[in-house]
This record gives C-alpha cells, sequence and structure tokens, in this order.
C-alpha cells in the first residue's frame, strides 16, 4: 500500500494531489467571474444580445467550476488537522487567521451575491444584477489576495515571533506584506485570467473549426484573443521580478530552479535551455546552455554573482530535478502563449483571424495549457520551498502529524479514487457544455430545437435560462432577427415553457 515510501512521503503527494484538482476551478472561476463581469457591463452599455447570449452560456461552466472549486478547497483544509497537525499547533497562529479572513471577506462576498448572479436575473433589475456579478469578481480576487498572502508568507516569513516553540504574529502588515506577496499575487492574478481566456479562446477555435462563424463564437475568440495579447507579455515581465525576488530571499530554491550548483564569481553564468540535475553527484548532466544569458536575465549584468547550490548544505537543497523541469514547461507554454497573441495581432491586421484554420488549430491546442502552465508553476513554488513549509523557520519533517505511513497510504488511494469518480463526471459535464457552445437564446426559445431552454433538472443549469419578451405571444413565423429589441431582464414562465 505504502510503496516503500514514509509518511512524510506520502502526506506530501496527498497534499500535492489534492491541491492540484483544487487550484485548476479556482484558476477558472477568477477569470471567469472577470470575464463574465465584463459581458454583462458591454450588454447593458450596448444593448448587443451577442454579450447577453455568450453571458448566459459562460455561467454555467463558471457554476460548474465554483461548486467543484468549493469542494475540493474543504478537503484540503481537513488536512491541516489530519497529516500537518504540528505544522497548525506550530504556525496556526498566523496562518490561521489568514485563512480566516479569506473566509470573512471573500467567501461570504462571493456566498452573499452567488445566488443573485445565478438565478436573480428576470428577479432583481438589471443594475443591481450587474452589481452582484461585480461583488462575485471582486470576491474570487479578495480571496486570492488571503491565500497567496498565507503561502507567501510561508515562502518568505517575517513579522513574526517564537515563543515556546510556537510561532507568535508581532507585526502583521509584515506579515500580510511579506517580501514575495506583491509578486506572487500578480503572477497568480494573471494566470488566472489567462488560464480562462485559453480556455474560452479554444472553445471558440474549436467551435470555429468545426463550421460556426456566427457572432457568437467570433465575439468569443476575439474577445479572448485580445486578453492574452495583452497579458502573456505581461506576465513574463511579473515573473522576471518575480525572480528577482526569489534570488534574494529564496536563492536555494533558484540555483536549484537554473541547475546551478557553482558559484559564478568572475564570470559570467550560462542559462541552460536543457539538462538532468543530479542531487547526488552534484552536477547537471547533458547541459545544453547559452552563455551570458544565465547571469544577464537573473541579476541584469552579464557577469552578475548567482549562488550555486553547493553553497548549500545537502540537507537544505530542494530536488533540483523537479524544479528545473517544472519552471522549463512553464516557460515554455508563456512563450507559447505570447506566441498566440502576437499571431493572433498580426491575422487581425490581415483581417483573416477568423479564416486561418491553422490558427485556429494552434488555438484550440493551447486551450489547456494555462492548466499546464499553472500546476507547473505551483510545482516550482513548492517543491523549491523544500525542505522547508515555513522558509528557514519550520522543516517539512516537523509539521508531520503522528501517523503512519499505511494511514496517509490508505487515505491517498480513498482520494484518488473519490477524485477521479466526482470531478471527474465534473469535468466531463463541463466539457460537454463547451462542446455545445453558446446558443442564440431567443432563437432557441421560437425554435424549440436542440439548445432549447427549458426548466432544468438540476440547479446548476438553471444559472438563468434564455431571457425573451412574455409581452405579446411569440409566432413561430416570425423572423429571429427581430427580437434582439426585446425586453432582456424576462424569462418565459413554466406555463409558457
Amino acid at each position: 500500500m505504502t510503496l516503500g515510501l514514509t509518511a512524510l512521503e506520502l502526506a506530501r503527494i496527498q497534499f500535492a494531489f489534492t491541491v492540484s484538482f483544487h487550484i485548476i476551478f479556482p484558476a477558472i472561476t477568477i477569470g471567469l467571474a472577470s470575464f463574465l463581469a465584463v459581458l454583462e457591463g458591454s450588454w447593458l452599455r450596448t444593448k448587443n444580445p451577442v454579450y447577453r447570449d455568450l453571458y448566459f452560456f459562460w455561467i454555467k461552466i463558471f457554476a460548474v467550476a465554483f461548486g467543484m472549486g468549493v469542494v475540493s478547497g474543504v478537503v484540503m483544509s481537513y488536512q491541516f488537522g489530519t497529516n500537518w497537525s504540528e505544522f497548525s499547533r506550530i504556525a496556526g497562529g498566523v496562518t490561521g487567521p489568514l485563512l480566516a479572513y479569506e473566509v470573512i471577506t471573500a467567501f461570504f462576498l462571493e456566498a452573499g451575491f452567488l445566488g443573485i448572479m445565478l438565478f436573480g436575473w428576470n428577479k432583481v433589475g438589471p443594475k443591481l444584477h450587474f452589481f452582484a456579478t461585480l461583488m462575485v469578481a471582486i470576491g474570487t480576487c479578495i480571496s486570492t489576495f488571503w491565500i497567496l498572502s498565507s503561502n507567501s508568507w510561508m515562502q518568505t516569513p517575517q513579522g513574526f515571533a517564537i515563543e515556546n516553540g510556537r510561532i507568535v504574529p508581532v507585526d502583521w502588515w509584515a506579515i500580510v506584506f511579506n517580501p514575495s506577496f506583491p509578486y506572487r499575487l500578480a503572477h497568480m492574478l494573471v494566470a488566472a485570467f489567462l488560464v480562462s481566456a485559453l480556455l474560452v479562446a479554444g472553445a471558440g477555435a474549436w467551435h470555429l473549426l468545426k463550421g460556426r462563424h456566427d457572432a457568437l463564437i467570433k465575439k468569443t475568440f476575439s474577445m479572448a484573443l485580445w486578453l492574452i495579447a495583452i497579458l502573456a507579455p505581461l506576465q513574463a515581465f511579473i515573473g522576471d521580478q518575480h525572480g528577482l525576488n526569489t534570488l534574494k530571499y529564496q536563492p536555494a530554491k533558484l540555483a536549484a530552479i537554473e541547475g546551478h550548483w557553482e558559484t559564478n564569481k568572475d564570470e559570467s553564468m550560462e542559462l541552460l535551455l536543457f539538462g538532468f540535475p543530479d542531487m547526488q553527484a552534484e552536477t547537471t548532466h547533458y547541459k545544453l546552455g547559452i552563455p551570458y544569458l544565465g547571469s544577464l536575465l537573473l541579476v541584469h549584468s552579464l557577469e552578475g554573482e548567482v549562488k550555486g547550490l553547493k553553497e548549500f548544505a545537502p540537507e537544505d537543497r530542494p530536488n533540483s530535478l523537479i524544479v528545473f523541469w517544472s519552471f522549463r514547461i512553464m516557460v515554455g507554454f508563456g512563450l507559447l502563449m505570447i506566441l498566440l497573441g502576437v499571431l493572433s495581432l498580426y491575422l487581425r491586421y490581415k483581417n483573416q483571424l477568423f479564416d486561418s484554420k491553422n490558427f485556429h488549430r494552434f488555438a484550440f491546442l493551447m486551450g489547456g495549457s494555462g492548466f499546464i502552465s499553472l500546476l507547473a508553476g505551483w510545482v516550482t513554488t513548492e517543491v523549491g520551498r523544500q525542505p522547508w513549509v515555513v522558509y528557514g523557520v519550520l522543516r517539512t519533517k516537523d509539521a508531520l502529524s503522528p501517523v503512519s505511513a499505511e494511514q496517509v497510504g490508505l487515505t491517498l488511494i480513498i482520494f484518488v479514487v473519490v477524485y477521479c469518480v466526482v470531478f471527474g463526471v465534473g469535468i466531463y459535464y463541463m466539457l460537454k457544455l463547451l462542446n455545445q457552445g453558446p446558443q442564440p437564446l431567443a432563437l432557441d426559445q421560437q425554435s424549440g430545437g436542440p439548445g432549447h431552454f427549458k426548466t432544468p433538472m438540476r440547479p446548476v443549469t438553471a444559472a438563468d435560462d434564455a431571457p425573451v419578451d412574455n409581452s405579446e405571444p411569440q409566432d413561430a413565423s416570425t423572423d429571429p432577427a427581430s427580437n434582439s429589441n426585446t425586453d432582456p431582464r424576462k424569462l418565459p414562465s413554466d406555463e409558457e415553457r
């Protein structure tokens, strides 16, 4: 059952497994919540039914992702008591309040307005509904603020004292706004927006490849690509600044990321593109690098000094092989995102954005790249922090609960089975919705064909169906286009459905 692994190794695997599932869904909801706010704001400003119809489609994806994010997040919090009780005992005086602030300020805000956002389209005024959407979007960002503050404090701790073997807060301002927090917050928010933008662009590309060239698909594809073209280069700049911060406060992590063993005194450091760091031999095999570029990127100097892993005790070194490749996966996909944005701008200029099949294939294949890059980035962050759970203060092995390998192994197997079933079904349903794509709601209401909106059996899909006018009977022979100016706030009653 344990495969020769220790309780510590199994507990780390279990937490990595659950957090990898969890981080995907909040990333979707953070980005989609803001996207929905933009869509509804654009609808209220222009009265263009395309924005309204897109809102009603993407809010279903948002609702599914939000539900799965909440469930997976609750499971993670329990692990602090089951597998990592010593961490909670020693560092809970700092991390506990930060997580409580997230619940009080963000989760309550989201929960308070989520019902209005999902089910209140024809029950409240348009301005109040838009306000609810904005509050949910702001709530997701506030949630990110507190979660990243807690994680960043574990990476670059300050503002505390140690009393009777416990970490005691001394300066909450220093704790919340610790040295790495601004960079991590910006990096994560932009990553979440990119995850959603790539998902939306991939869905649009899929339907373009299937032959749909209506206004809904074009608008979906175009809006997502604008965001990618802006945010992908911005993310590269934020990542560079984050790297400088990591060099200052976590030099061992940066050395492991670069597969850098010797401190380059009085000479430049090369940037390794390829290699296999060997922790036992203290070298990187099969190196392929570019001279000078490492120093130039890391310290913005052709001969800047960067500490090598040999400067740190073997027991204080993170696993270079893992973070070396996880970082390069993240950066590689980041460069492809920049390429996607640049190509989209070029095709816009040539008026071929909706005609290039090869570009559509590229955009479709990049649809899931945001998730891969996000997970690779978190692997780099968390594995690079090892062997510390609170960097330089509390070792991971000292944060473990008094549990056996058999106990952790059994719960890990249960987690894998339950997660694959429950979240597998959720992801399948989400992909099914994406495959159906957005539909012109007024047209569907009249035609009664595929995609016809009727009273749903599942609460999630009840997120405000097609907005149509109930003021006078619908004539089946009427041109659907003539309904674009109907009252957008009214929905058909159960009898009319």
